[in-house]
């Protein structure tokens, strides 16, 4: 299937929107922050074991009924296998949070057994903060790195402007609406740098192909022509990867809730990214046939008079 879709003829309201979503992302996250969950910001976990399957809903509220508030339930196993996780600002002292969590457990089920209580120290989760936010930065760096490398410098400045442009926006989407922010949405992400890396370097392939193919056309040109050629690729493996990342919502549970919606955000943004920031921030840093011809290697005497 053959598309003539201008691409590029948008690129200046493209980068309004992308402006716009960066602002809003980025004061949602200086007057909000993150919604961090307690991998980050500690806390107590107990797991507990019933005879029969038992509703995280009614778990739920046993605990409020006791003042036991922001509780994360989940199963781990089976349905009558559960952890919940408490953080550490409930107002309850961790001597007595065991016996206060089980009573409440007990209120309309006795066949109820604590098997391994642990405490999540805040100090361990500021390090995994500082430490996944080195991890980001540490991607970004390799992959300028191993871009410039493969491609150019400009292109590889583009592919981490587009990296760069998704993280914000989908931590921005995690600031504004207070969804939990954990270890599972900082894999979510990572993840969503690899797919959205893979997509524009398909792109820069093309691209590159293209500057060495066609004779005549300017930079606008031939980019446009790359990513309609590559349109086709990109819209089956996103829409694959949408109804995979779908079904994980609605059916993986409350576990994989926040991971799944990472994906779905990133997925989306990392596509538009892929398209309208990479290549044009490329364009607009002046790439051209020349920045992506093979350097001419001087063959040894060939500067010598042949009839010498």
């Amino acid at each position: 299937m053959n598309f003539n879709i201008p691409f590029l003829k948008y690129k200046n309201i493209a980068v309004v929107f992308s402006a716009l979503l960066l602002i809003a992302s980025v004061s949602s996250l200086f007057m909000k922050g993150l919604n961090v969950g307690l991998d980050f910001s500690g806390g107590t976990m107990i797991q507990v074991k019933y005879e029969q399957p038992v509703e995280i809903q009614s778990i739920r509220v046993n605990l409020e009924k006791h003042n036991i508030n922001g509780a994360v339930i989940q199963f781990f196993g089976s349905q009558s296998d559960v952890t919940i996780r408490l953080p550490n600002n409930i107002g309850i002292d961790n001597k007595e949070i065991d016996a206060i969590v089980m009573n409440a457990l007990r209120e309309d089920r006795q066949d109820v057994t604590k098997i391994r209580r642990a405490y999540l120290d805040s100090t361990l989760g500021e390090e995994l903060q500082e430490e996944g936010a080195l991890a980001l930065l540490v991607a970004l760096f390799c992959i300028m790195v191993y871009v410039a490398v493969r491609f150019e410098w400009k292109f590889a400045v583009g592919s981490v402007a587009a990296l760069a442009h998704d993280v914000i926006i989908v931590a921005g989407f995690f600031s504004f609406t207070q969804i939990e922010f954990d270890l599972t949405v900082l894999a979510a992400i990572l993840a969503v740098i690899g797919y959205s890396l893979n997509d524009t370097i398909v792109v820069y392939d093309r691209i590159r192909e293209n500057f060495l193919m066609m004779r005549k056309g300017s930079a606008l040109e031939v980019m446009n022509r790359s990513l309609n050629q590559t349109l086709t690729r990109t819209m089956i493996t996103s829409f694959t990867t949408l109804l995979v990342l779908i079904a994980l919502f609605v059916f993986g549970g409350e576990l994989i809730h926040a991971f799944s919606i990472a994906l779905l955000v990133g997925i989306i943004i990392g596509t538009y990214s892929s398209i309208y920031v990479a290549s044009a921030a490329a364009l607009a840093l002046g790439v051209s046939k020349e920045d992506l011809m093979p350097p001419e290697i001087e063959k040894e005497g060939a500067d010598q008079d042949p009839l010498m």
